[in-house]
């Protein structure tokens, strides 16, 4: 039946225009910002999983940041005690030197002294962002803390992990004056004192050999070059437990990096758009809109159909 008030035709071929005209538009918009999930509208679920990932990832940015700075301080420390297993070395040969008949134990004490010097400086310049751990006050703390990892488990509950650093096992220089260091321990007690000659000073730091004598005070020497060795003992365990620290927090950026780029594609798997699907379907719809236009015109031309009757 044609009517003259109510063209049906007409208002379906509108309500389909409209629908088209709606879904040409949510993928115009896909394609214009890349993302088929853009708000909590498009997908409340996905949407509050992506969100609270990308939260996460934007934590774990932040950690990757803080191992940087870990792994720069670690380095740091790593580098100077592998200088003072070289200068200790040095001394112990100087040391051997100073107790072989013939020398002038006078003339070696220069070389010592400014191992000793280099030694401190070592030490005290071993500086990263301000921390040194290597001179150091422990009275207060004696570990230091690299955040290594955040997690979230699955109840929802997140944890920042650390890796704990064991700073008395490293400490070369006490600044507290307790001399607790490697360097800075007071060892007369394990020297053998001198028959003829004269030590003076009571740490590594500080000993002057130049007034013993090489031919009497040779159990002296003795007592020195094994308190030097077992100094460098304990810088050698030191470093290796410096670089396995080294070695864990390295591999640790590793991971993080990783598990950051994983979540990225997670996100990406829940909102992001493909482009290859989205323009396929611009086309369709946009064929489906002139179809549609033009299916409304026709239904149109239809009251005018019904005028021509009464002409």
């Amino acid at each position: 039946m044609s009517s003259l008030l109510t063209n049906t035709a007409a208002m379906t071929a509108l309500q389909t225009l409209s629908m088209t005209n709606k879904s040409l538009a949510e993928t115009q918009n896909r394609i214009s910002t890349g993302m088929r999930v853009a708000s909590a509208e498009d997908n409340s679920a996905y949407w509050s999983i992506a969100t609270t990932m990308k939260s996460d990832n934007q934590a774990l940015s932040a950690v990757q940041d803080s191992l940087g700075l870990g792994a720069a301080t670690v380095d740091t420390m790593y580098t100077a005690m592998n200088s003072t297993v070289d200068k200790l070395t040095e001394m112990k040969s100087l040391l051997v030197t100073a107790a072989t008949p013939g020398t002038d134990p006078g003339k070696v004490q220069k070389n010592i002294e400014a191992i000793q010097a280099t030694l401190q400086q070592t030490a005290d310049s071993s500086v990263f962002n301000g921390v040194n751990w290597l001179a150091t006050d422990l009275t207060t703390t004696n570990t230091a803390e690299i955040v290594s990892s955040f997690t979230r488990n699955a109840a929802g509950t997140v944890t920042v992990l650390k890796t704990t650093v064991d700073l008395t096992s490293i400490q070369l220089v006490d600044r507290a004056g307790g001399g607790a260091g490697i360097l800075d321990t007071d060892r007369s007690a394990a020297i053998t004192a001198p028959v003829t000659g004269t030590l003076t000073g009571t740490t590594i730091l500080d000993w002057d050999v130049s007034a013993l004598s090489n031919q009497d005070d040779t159990a002296t020497f003795d007592t020195l070059i094994a308190e030097v060795d077992a100094a460098l003992a304990q810088v050698i365990d030191s470093t290796a437990d410096l670089g396995a620290i080294k070695a864990r927090v390295d591999l640790q950026k590793d991971f993080v990096s990783q598990l950051t780029d994983a979540i990225d594609r997670g996100v990406g798997q829940l909102v992001d758009a493909d482009m290859n699907a989205e323009s396929t379907r611009l086309q369709a719809l946009q064929t489906q809109q002139q179809l549609g236009i033009q299916a409304l015109s026709i239904a149109n031309a239809g009251s005018q159909n019904i005028l021509s009757l009464f002409r």
